[in-house]
């Protein structure tokens, strides 16, 4: 039996440790240097730091993923840098990127752990330099051990927003502000239903309350105006106050993002269909309380099946793996099955609550102005995009994103949609005048991710097959 698991964070991590534990030695793929995902990055040996600086509050649970990474990793097939760049359903094949080597994994089934990235509402000025999303601001921290500038100001909403603007600040960092476009009588309807985690809501608040007692400004309520440039990069962040007061703030850097959307491409490749979660405001794969798809062989979990967090990616990880053993004729615990699913279900009702508490902000990505850069890969506005919305679509008519993307060449640059995808799905919409699920989504296209075309070129012809 050939098991593949793609990804190696919470979920990846305790997907293999099942398998490992009924026998099997699974392939074990990750894009990054090490696992732990992003949420656990790890940093580079030199950078070594207690983890209780690095990972806060979640330090004990971080702690325990790197210990059961580095037990698995000599009981797997480890292969981290390398990227799955395609998928092959019927041919049951992983198509991998290392070093500039291609290579075939053989599979009889695959759990994919893919993860997350951030979505971002693009601002004026928004492709300036020192504008990161809050991911990866997350990731400079983490893995490199620095800020993303010596004055750093945050924007956007959700749960992330506030943990990295906390991280940064707990590191010294100069924090210009936290700029919170979600207001405050949105996040306190959803406090009651919030309190079904009440440990995880506990920390949300500390973090806020860290943040207000260091005299941090901190702004609830706002709509973003511009990212002013100056010299070689950012220079200020401008916005309007919950009284619709214009406000500045100086900063050379800004870190921003709304949420997160699944990286689900390798999902797309394998025809797995897809649903629109109206709660989550993103297009995620269909599949079942276990994990399995309508795809035979194909798995999911964590967040690239759909947004979680790490505590439901380490639950869903676990689920998939016994989904897996037991389709392949492998005994297994019928009980552990029960409580995992029963696991999964509370904290989906949290998870609801949270996104209530912090909604995509729908109006600010349909408002974005026409001027303003939407595709920063092919340097469309989103003026452009609403024109050919306006010509394709009409009153009345559903339109066709990938019709838009044929026009306009949204989504063909380097990102392939995956970061202007969201909000130019919510353009076309608006002026389409139908509701997001008619207009569709993106179609992905291998390879995933853009590698080197001289590494391509060299490889072509030449992939190798694993035959685990």
């Amino acid at each position: 039996m050939k098991v593949a698991v793609v990804g190696a964070g919470p979920a990846g991590v305790r997907a293999v440790e099942r398998l490992v534990a009924a026998g099997l030695s699974p392939v074990w793929i990750d894009e990054a240097a090490d696992g732990g995902g992003r949420i656990y990055q790890r940093p580079p040996l030199p950078l070594k730091r207690d983890p209780k600086v690095l990972y806060g509050f979640e330090a004990a649970k971080a702690s325990a993923l790197h210990a059961a990474l580095d037990r698995l990793k000599p009981l797997a097939d480890w292969r981290p840098e390398t990227l799955v760049w395609h998928i092959r359903p019927d041919a049951r094949e992983l198509h991998t990127l290392r070093d500039g080597a291609r290579q075939v994994v053989g599979y009889d089934a695959v759990i994919l752990c893919t993860g997350a990235m951030d979505r971002v509402v693009p601002v004026a000025g928004w492709t300036t330099a020192g504008v990161t999303t809050l991911g990866a601001a997350q990731i400079a921290l983490k893995a490199q051990g620095c800020a993303i500038g010596r004055r750093v100001a945050f924007i956007g909403s959700g749960p992330l927003l506030w943990l990295v603007a906390y991280q940064y600040a707990k590191a010294g960092a100069d924090i210009a502000c936290v700029l919170d476009t979600t207001p405050f009588s949105t996040k306190l309807a959803a406090a009651p239903a919030l309190l079904r985690d009440g440990a995880t809501f506990a920390k949300g608040l500390w973090y806020v309350a860290w943040l207000r007692a260091r005299g941090i400004p901190i702004a609830e309520g706002v709509t973003p105006l511009a990212i002013e440039a100056g010299g070689e990069g950012v220079a200020a962040i401008r916005w309007r106050d919950r009284h619709g007061r214009e406000q500045r703030a100086d900063c050379d850097a800004i870190g921003m993002g709304w949420g997160l959307k699944p990286e689900a491409q390798l999902a797309d490749l394998a025809d797995v269909p897809f649903r629109y979660d109206e709660i989550q405001a993103n297009w995620v794969p269909e599949r079942d309380s276990l994990g399995r798809t309508a795809v035979r062989g194909i798995y999911l979990a964590g967040d690239g099946a759909g947004i979680g967090g790490a505590a439901v990616a380490e639950i869903a990880g676990a689920a998939a793996a016994l989904a897996v053993l037991a389709d392949l004729g492998q005994p297994v615990d019928h009980g552990d099955v029960m409580r995992l699913e029963l696991a999964l279900q509370r904290q989906a009702r949290f998870r609801q609550a949270l996104e209530r508490a912090f909604p995509f902000p729908v109006h600010l990505a349909r408002q974005v102005p026409d001027e303003t850069i939407l595709c920063r890969c092919e340097g469309l506005t989103a003026g452009e995009l609403r024109a050919v919305a306006k010509a394709r679509g009409g009153t009345g008519q559903t339109g066709d994103l990938n019709r838009a993307k044929a026009f306009t060449r949204t989504g063909m640059g380097r990102c392939q949609g995956r970061v202007c995808g969201p909000v130019a799905a919510q353009i076309f919409a608006a002026e389409a005048h139908c509701d997001l699920p008619a207009i569709g989504r993106l179609r992905g296209q291998p390879p995933v991710k853009p590698f080197a075309m001289g590494a391509a070129r060299a490889a072509a012809g030449t992939d190798t097959v694993a035959t685990r």
